[in-house]
């Protein structure tokens, strides 16, 4: 089973690094405040997730971690609103002064890899995406172990640990005892995996048959599904085939140009190419979407047209290959002076042995090609969102310099290059990832009964989504100051609410801490 998962798990270093160093679980501690018998969040405007314009200020009202009541008062206007309709605060209550501030459904990160060897820390790893105001994360692997990543997913979910609530995909065939290689193997090793508390499964590509059985199976029984397809088998199973047997999301863009290509039935592979040489990898995926069928040719509309009627998820994670056109951007993002840890950006730097470290030589010509590349990338993105289709924000931090919660706005940014609306991105990271998950009923927009996920800033985030990072936006006063404005100001999860900026700082005392013990100085590669 190890060459198997070498084969197609080459994005999860993970599995090959637990045995190098143990990941710290988050420490069980009460951090935020909350729940409360009662908690009203007064005079917010409301972003509700569902794609409706802003409308305040509301007053919201929540019973321990449920939303019971959201209640308009009035206009934003002096001595156009009243108190008369405003909800009452019961003995025991709290009110949180909202007034001027943004609300929103808690984000839902649909690709969140909790920390390999790069960064071992789960706290910290948490705190960044709590602090970013993401309330959910689906775990597309567990790395780390499907034991451990269910201890934190239940300490989360008894909020003994500040953490988001976690979906565990587990790997495809992980913990077999022998390759799977036929359909029988790969029903019963799905039947198995729901029977140890998964949640889903993380395909990367299997043989045609093993594929189509597992999917099948793992549909049936109710759990759901996600696929990066590597390479290595989508020459005989792309995302029409994935989508056909009942996969749920496809992860990045693997397996997609491919279904649609045009004029070959398999990428332009140069002759001295090797799939084990990242920069051979890298390098020619940036020249793939050029190689498909052009925007809405008939085998485009085809393919687009048959994952519509499936009801087919796509999450994208345009953020995590921005490196590859752009990579000085991407390695000089202010934030990794002050929230990388010294394990992660050494993890970052050019490596042949380190997984999305492929700078052997990077330059002009091959950030030219991933430019294009995502033109035609996003074009299909933003396409499919205008036909009616589901698109989700993930972001598979921890690789090719994005780091987590930052990265998560990032990704927000670039659907907006891609064509969306601000008000579509919010649903593509709160209601649609609830969706692709099977939590719409509980979590993903600010409706009453649903948990109390919120996401409250200071700053309109539809003006500008930068201001979200934690490090928030720039901003000159009219006195000439240069000021930092945004960032999450509140994080609420289950009713309990979290002083993001507080969270962060703890962050930051992590990497100090890490630093002085190591005695490190972010330096750019190369330079001594």
């Amino acid at each position: 089973m190890k060459k198997a998962l070498l084969l197609f798990c080459t994005a999860i270093l993970s599995f090959s690094v637990i045995a190098q160093r143990e990941i710290k679980k988050a420490p069980e501690l009460k951090e935020g405040d909350g729940p409360y018998t009662q908690l009203i969040i007064r005079g917010v405007m409301l972003i509700d997730g569902t794609g409706a314009p802003p409308v305040g200020p509301i007053d919201i009202v929540v019973k321990q971690n449920r939303i019971v009541n959201i209640v308009s008062i009035g206009l934003p206007t002096p001595g156009m609103s009243s108190d008369s309709n405003r909800p009452k605060l019961e003995p025991g209550g709290k009110e949180l002064n909202c007034e001027g501030m943004y609300l929103m459904p808690g984000f839902v990160d649909m690709h969140g890899h909790i920390g390999g060897n790069q960064a071992p820390n789960a706290e910290y790893v948490f705190k960044l995406w709590m602090s970013h105001g993401i309330t959910t994360v689906r775990d597309p692997a567990c790395g780390n172990g499907l034991d451990w990543v269910l201890d934190q997913k239940n300490k989360s979910e008894k909020n003994l640990i500040t953490a988001p609530r976690i979906k565990a995909y587990t790997v495809f065939g992980q913990g077999s005892k022998e390759p799977i290689t036929n359909a029988v193997q790969a029903r019963a090793w799905v039947n198995e995996n729901k029977l140890k508390g998964s949640d889903g499964v993380k395909f990367f590509g299997a043989a045609p048959e093993v594929m189509d059985a597992a999917l099948r199976e793992n549909k049936r029984i109710g759990l759901r599904s996600a696929c990066h397809h590597a390479q290595l088998g989508v020459a005989r199973w792309n995302v029409l085939n994935s989508a056909k047997a009942g996969l749920t999301t496809m992860e990045h863009w693997y397996g997609l140009p491919e279904a649609l290509l045009a004029n070959s039935t398999l990428q332009n592979y140069p002759l001295t190419y090797n799939y084990s040489n990242e920069q051979h990898r890298f390098e020619e995926a940036g020249r793939l979407w050029k190689q498909a069928a052009a925007p809405y040719t008939p085998k485009w509309n085809a393919v687009m047209d048959s994952l519509l009627a499936l009801g087919f998820t796509l999450d994208p994670t345009f953020n995590i290959y921005e490196a590859t056109r752009d990579l000085h951007k991407a390695r000089r993002q202010e934030w990794h002076e002050v929230y990388t840890l010294p394990t992660l950006w050494a993890f970052y730097q050019p490596n042949r042995v380190a997984h999305g470290s492929f700078w052997f030589s990077w330059g002009t010509e091959q950030e030219v090609a991933w430019k294009e590349n995502y033109r035609l990338w996003m074009t299909f993105v933003n396409e499919y969102k205008n036909r009616g289709g589901r698109v989700t924000i993930g972001t598979d931090s921890g690789f090719i310099f994005q780091l987590y919660g930052f990265s998560f706005v990032r990704e927000m940014e670039l659907l907006r290059e891609a064509g969306f609306h601000p008000l579509e991105i919010i649903r593509s990271g709160t209601l649609y990832g609830a969706q692709a998950l099977g939590m719409d009923k509980e979590i993903g927009s600010v409706e009453i009964g649903k948990l109390a996920d919120f996401a409250i800033t200071e700053i309109n985030p539809l003006e500008n989504l930068q201001a979200l990072n934690g490090m928030g936006a720039v901003k000159l006063t009219d006195e000439n100051k240069v000021t930092r404005v945004g960032g999450v100001k509140y994080t609420v999860k289950d009713g309990i609410v979290y002083d993001a900026k507080k969270l962060l700082a703890d962050v930051k005392k992590i990497v100090d801490d890490e630093k002085a013990k190591a005695g490190f100085v972010l330096k750019q590669p190369g330079m001594n």
